[in-house]
């Protein structure tokens, strides 16, 4: 066997190696990018929801401030009375 046949020989082996890594690290990211992505649907489905109840707060908080000026009203009309 000469040097050149030893040499095709390593950097075959090393190919296979790099191959076998590459192919590992790529499952993981792809692994690793659907976690993010389901965080993320999960991230936004919450930040809906409560933008959703704050929503829902405003409006009766607007409404219940609204009948307390209303009332306060009211009572002025009917103290002056």
């Amino acid at each position: 066997m000469g040097a050149f046949e030893i040499l095709v020989i390593i950097l075959s082996i090393f190919l296979a190696i790099f191959l076998i890594v590459g192919i590992v690290i790529g499952v993981l990211l792809v692994k690793v990018s659907l976690q993010l992505k389901r965080i993320t649907d999960k991230a936004e489905k919450t930040a809906s929801s409560i933008e959703t109840a704050t929503s829902k707060f405003t409006q009766y908080t607007s409404a219940a401030a609204i009948g307390s000026i209303l009332v306060k009203q009211l009572n002025r009309v009917k103290k002056r009375k």
